[in-house]
């Protein structure tokens, strides 16, 4: 991705991050994909969740095609600076992580069946990176909303955490995923967005372990 000469691999403090400003980005609000609206408010009964896991451009393809899922979005999340841009947050000096809003429909697919996606689809052991995508910004990350969906993002680690050791024996290397409280989630500029919808041939660096996770 572009800027990667910037990357930086230490979390900034809040202190030390960028300002930002007060206006947003604009953005369509249209998934093209989906057709529905990346932007609130969503329909009743529905539940979200933020995810990190490497450029954000592959890991919103995870998800757009799951059953259930109502709308996706790519922005910057778990950070310190207000409205970041994304030479702002490739530089490493927001603190926010490529993120990716998952709304989704808890009657069609389970926070379980989504979090099996999202270990699945990773490397969750590299702290600061993702494959050759090096910098705070992608790091692995599960950004709940309540107490219960704590809980499950949780249970779903040790799970995996499990799996990793019965598959790698001691050469397993320790999860790195940060879970914490959901944050404000700021809408990354238009062209990001479904950006593998938008480029079908454009750069996706994500990989998996090859290791599933039993739920």
């Amino acid at each position: 991705m572009f800027f990667k000469t910037l990357a930086k691999a230490k979390m900034v403090s809040a202190a030390d991050a960028l300002i930002g400003r007060s206006e947003t980005l604009a953005i369509s609000g249209q998934h093209t994909v989906l057709g529905s609206s990346m932007q609130p408010p969503y329909p009743a009964g529905s539940e979200q969740l933020i995810i990190g896991m490497g450029c954000f451009w592959g890991a919103e393809r995870k998800f757009w095609s799951l059953p259930g899922v109502i709308t996706t979005a790519v922005g910057y999340s778990a950070g310190f600076t207000q409205n970041p841009n994304y030479k702002e947050v490739c530089s490493g000096q927001t603190g926010h992580n490529e993120a990716v809003l998952i709304v989704f429909d808890p009657s069609i697919l389970g926070l379980k069946e989504l979090l099996k996606t999202f270990w699945e689809s990773h490397n969750p052991t590299q702290g600061m990176q993702q494959g050759h995508d090096s910098g705070t910004q992608y790091r692995s990350g599960l950004y709940y909303f309540n107490e219960q969906q704590k809980q499950v993002c949780e249970e779903t680690k040790a799970i995996f955490d499990t799996a990793l050791k019965n598959k790698l024996g001691d050469s397993a290397t320790a999860i790195t995923t940060e879970i914490k409280p959901a944050t404000e989630f700021y809408f990354a500029e238009d062209y990001h967005q479904q950006y593998l919808d938008k480029n079908p041939n454009g750069y996706c660096g994500l990989g998996g372990l090859g290791i599933s996770c039993s739920i």
